[in-house]
């Protein structure tokens, strides 16, 4: 091997050697630097779906009093529970359910009128589906109302569904019942809408209301076979509520017969039989969805997790 050879071998291997050293620096430094990294909130359930019974709220509400309806009734017994919590004022269906579904009072996500209005454009805050569409999980809306169109921000919602013009409750089941499966969201708002469609014809606490919130039993039963059969019932957690109560033909006060709403959640890691003592207002209800399913919580939100309600350390 002649000199020259021998110094090229040589200027060879050191470059190499620097090159390895300078990797592994690297990589030292990664490591180092991830370390110093805040972590992810970890994601509790797979699934979070809110189910919301229209006007079936009050003090004591029908759905309290309607022992009939045996699987929200079951559901309860099963899962952590009140039918104290509170909604938003004013206590009527758009302000109250984009609260529920924005994380914040009505001051601040501006929805103050109740119908679809498309002048008036969409929601002007963040909600849960977009939020949780920005962190790659799946979305649904399945609704028994047009007005629901407001909270459909861009993007953030992969599957909405009204059933026009059957849109009762069956209706919106049966729509889960067909879609749940291939669609597999991680957060599904699911509403019923006859209790207070029934409620402002024949008055809160009609015989034909009872009627309704035992077809909205039905449908929940539908819903629970439909999550079951997705494959998703054992990693998900059910949250039942309401947007407001009523008296005789109407709702918007802040009487507790309109203001008063249950609040159920039932699932993995939820504390079962536990009555919740803590006070709840329906934007906690976002908060909670958001919590379970590890997508953060923004700062300004007015709702907060209902931790009190699951084993989750």
């Amino acid at each position: 091997m002649d000199g020259k050879t021998c110094i090229r071998i040589q200027a060879s291997y050191r470059i190499k050697t620097t090159m390895i050293k300078k990797g592994l620096l690297l990589s030292l430094l990664i490591v180092a630097g991830l370390s110093w990294m805040p972590c992810l909130a970890a994601q509790l359930v797979e699934h979070v779906f809110i189910i919301s019974f229209d006007g079936g709220g009050g003090a004591p509400g029908m759905i309290e009093k309607n022992e009939q309806m045996h699987c929200f009734h079951q559901m309860v017994k099963e899962g952590a529970s009140t039918w104290t919590a509170r909604t938003t004022k004013p206590s009527i269906t758009l302000p109250s359910h984009t609260s529920m579904l924005t994380g914040v009072g009505p001051e601040k996500h501006k929805i103050l009128w109740n119908k679809w209005e498309p002048e008036k454009g969409l929601v002007s805050v963040p909600t849960v589906f977009s939020l949780a569409k920005a962190q790659g999980l799946g979305t649904a809306m399945f609704v028994g109302k047009e007005k629901f169109k407001h909270l459909k921000l861009p993007g953030s919602v992969d599957t909405f569904v009204w059933p026009h013009p059957k849109s009762d409750a069956k209706a919106v089941a049966a729509a889960v019942g067909r879609l749940l499966a291939q669609t597999n969201p991680s957060i599904c708002f699911i509403h019923f809408a006859d209790p207070d469609s029934i409620g402002h014809k024949f008055g809160w606490g009609s015989v034909q209301q009872e009627a309704a919130l035992l077809d909205c039993d039905e449908a929940l039963t539908q819903v629970r076979t439909a999550i079951a059969a997705a494959g998703m019932e054992s990693s998900s957690v059910i949250i039942l509520t309401a947007d407001h109560g009523g008296h005789e033909k109407g709702h918007g006060t802040e009487d507790p017969v309109d203001m008063n709403i249950p609040w159920v959640a039932w699932g993995k890691g939820v504390k079962k039989g536990m009555h919740l003592i803590a006070p709840i207002t329906t934007y906690d209800t976002a908060a909670t969805a958001l919590w379970l399913l590890g997508v953060r919580i923004p700062a300004d939100w007015d709702g907060t997790p209902i931790k009190e309600a699951f084993s989750f350390q």
